[in-house]
């Protein structure tokens, strides 16, 4: 892999949001308003519940900012990707001598960069406005954060694939893929409240370990390896699986002249 490749296309994804402040505005503004809405519901909750029961109202800040790394990792893969569609660059990209690993390392590049600064403005905002500190979960934030990373790569390189497969018509599924999990992946409940058949689903993202982890710490119970075993194992075969069906759905739409045809579209 050819490094220098690499930070010229992340450079030229970060050009973009520096030209069009209505994307940076996007990187900002709606995980603003998330927060805001879930920070007042659990004000409200505290109030209504009293001071002693307000401990585990704060998971729903915490389950806002783990959320929002995880969706910010996978929109960093399955926007530049459609960036690449909407400028009419994609076929100049795929000309060039860009390995699709050099492509999509470049993708999560530009995702590590959007989390950083949605992840620093929602924890100033979360800190001052509703008292909540995301330092006090401590150093469990590095591998909690290191693993939904992970998991929205795997689910950006799957969504990328399903719209480089099906074209513009699909370009919906960057944004319903991960909402699609959203349920289960348990981000502000736990997951004992859903059906026993569900757990079982549930259980098996990664996501949910994460979740469920988060929310172990920030009750006083210390961090599960258990969890974080998990949580690794099933990321590993997520990226596994989404990396071969990104490299079998690529070769397919150039073998079938697709790729032109998403591109041109």
């Amino acid at each position: 892999m050819n490094f220098r490749i690499v930070f010229a296309l992340v450079c030229r994804y970060l050009f973009l949001y520096t030209r069009n402040w209505v994307r940076l505005a996007e990187v900002i503004f709606w995980p603003t308003m998330e927060l805001v809405t879930w920070g007042f519901l659990t004000r409200y909750l505290e109030g209504r519940m009293g001071v002693a029961e307000a401990g585990p109202f704060t998971w729903m800040l915490g389950g806002v900012i783990f959320w929002d790394v995880m969706f910010r990792s996978q929109q960093g893969v399955a926007i530049s990707f459609l960036e690449d569609v909407w400028t009419r660059n994609l076929l100049n990209i795929f000309v060039a001598p860009v390995r699709p690993i050099e492509y999509l390392a470049s993708a999560f590049g530009v995702g590590l960069v959007r989390i950083a600064i949605t992840v620093l403005i929602l924890w100033a905002l979360s800190w001052i406005f509703f008292s909540f500190n995301l330092l006090d979960i401590g150093p469990s934030l590095v591998p909690f954060f290191g693993s939904l990373l992970l998991f929205g790569w795997a689910i950006g390189i799957f969504a990328t694939a399903l719209i480089m497969r099906f074209g513009q018509a699909a370009e919906s599924l960057a944004w319903a893929v991960p909402f699609l999990i959203q349920p289960l992946t348990a981000v502000y409940y736990p997951v004992s409240i859903m059906p026993g058949w569900l757990q079982w689903i549930a259980l098996a993202l990664p996501s949910t370990h994460v979740f469920e982890g988060m929310r172990g710490v920030m009750a006083g119970a210390g961090f599960s390896w258990s969890h974080f075993a998990w949580a690794a194992l099933l990321n590993a075969v997520c990226l596994l699986l989404a990396g071969l069906f990104y490299h079998w759905t690529l070769s397919t739409v150039r073998a079938r002249g697709l790729l032109a045809k998403v591109a041109t579209n």
